[in-house]
């Protein structure tokens, strides 16, 4: 296939609309971190310790994981459309069960069930690589993140406004309306792209070795999920290093730690134009690149005693740039290297970079204390950054050994 199908929007006879996918993995960003700013009032509404509460986030995510790893073997059996369509109603029905939970427990296991809407990401990046060559899908990828960018961004505000004025529920109502009107769009508009399935199960697990013994399958994994892992290092260290280093006022803070998504967007745009053109290796290389190098300014700044924290968020732009470029042509590398498990490792994949993320995440926090400065997570994202280099170095020698003559 050189060239993208016929696609028309609201005709499930024709594969989904780019807009669709963008809807589809925008409600799972929008699900993940709307409901932050409640923390607090979900505490004290649950009675509980504020690190019960926090649990609704590590969970999530913990699930987005395990869930990531069945639902590409799910799709790749039983095809795209009808476990998109069963994940909308599964996670509608979660969202429901987190509104009238009775006690701080029901809510965290529903909330672990609203995690099913990782569907969307995890398929809507599988749908881009059933329809489209590598290339292509790198771009269309790029397109569909530098879309979904922008729920993350707002979400919070947007779940704050909404405590205010409604209380804590009014976040998980507006992901409840958001859910059906998602649930519709994909009804009346997401064809079928996967065509051809494995007969059972058995047979698929039977293909698991072929795609984890492929090299360049972990080869673009690992640039991903280090590319990735430095964000989520930044996630996990950033709000300590702005109030607890440079004093900042939470809004303040707020508007500096949005940096590296003004990156992301920067990037996941050259992403869509300039992939096809440059090819997916490339993308990578130089979105690695990029992110490592912004991080290595930004540690000499600090170690020559001239950090401010303009210098800091500031350079996490690059961070943001790079993973804009990173992510969805290293996420189109992985899909491609076997294309008949596209589902399977889009969802392994996706595993990597969520649990890899997740322990940087957590391992920011512990290393940065009082009068540690900001030098302890410079440190752990430079190297981050320069082993996701290293990563895609070796993808690149291991795909011309590949297609050698």
């Amino acid at each position: 296939m050189t060239d993208a199908p016929t696609v028309r929007f609201l005709d499930r006879t024709t594969p989904p609309h780019i807009s669709t996918l963008i809807f589809l993995a925008a409600l799972q960003a929008l699900a993940q971190n709307i409901f932050l700013p409640s923390l607090p009032s979900m505490t004290e509404w649950f009675d509980t310790q504020y690190r019960v509460m926090q649990l609704s986030v590590a969970l999530y995510l913990a699930m987005n994981a395990i869930l990531q790893v069945i639902i590409g073997p799910v799709s790749d059996r039983y095809g795209r459309r009808p476990v998109m369509l069963i994940s909308i109603v599964l996670f509608m029905a979660a969202t429901l069960g987190c509104i009238y939970a009775p006690n701080v427990e029901s809510f965290l296991a529903f909330r672990m069930l609203q995690a099913v809407m990782v569907t969307g990401l995890v398929l809507s990046r599988a749908v881009v690589r059933d329809m489209v060559p590598q290339a292509q899908a790198a771009s269309m990828i790029g397109y569909v993140t530098m879309g979904m960018a922008v729920a993350p961004m707002v979400a919070p505000a947007i779940g704050g406004a909404l405590d205010g004025a409604f209380g804590w529920q009014a976040s998980f109502w507006l992901l409840f309306l958001l859910g059906a009107l998602v649930m519709w769009i994909a009804h009346r508009d997401m064809g079928e792209t996967a065509l051809s399935r494995s007969a059972s199960f058995a047979a698929q697990f039977r293909e698991y070795p072929e795609l984890l013994t492929a090299r360049r399958f972990w080869g673009y994994s690992l640039a991903a999920a280090f590319a990735s892992g430095a964000f989520f290092a930044y996630l996990g260290g950033a709000p300590f290093v702005g109030s607890e280093v440079f004093g900042l006022t939470p809004t303040m803070l707020g508007v500096l730690f949005g940096a590296p998504a003004v990156g992301y967007i920067g990037g996941n745009f050259a992403s869509g134009r300039y992939s096809v053109r440059f090819g997916i290796n490339t993308m990578v290389l130089v979105g690695a690149l990029l992110s490592a190098g912004g991080i290595a300014v930004s540690l000499l700044i600090f170690l020559a005693g001239h950090g401010t924290a303009l210098s800091f968020f500031g350079f996490m732009t690059f961070v943001g740039l790079g993973n804009g470029m990173v992510l969805p042509n290293a996420t189109s590398g992985l899909l491609s290297v076997r294309p008949h498990l596209a589902g399977t490792a889009s969802g392994l994949g996706g595993a990597i970079m969520i649990g890899g993320g997740a322990a940087l995440s957590a391992l920011a926090g512990a290393l940065l204390t009082p009068g540690t400065g900001a030098t302890p997570l410079l440190v752990m994202m430079l190297v981050t950054g320069v082993l996701g280099v290293a990563s895609i170095l070796y993808t690149i020698y291991r795909d011309r050994q590949v297609n050698a003559p």
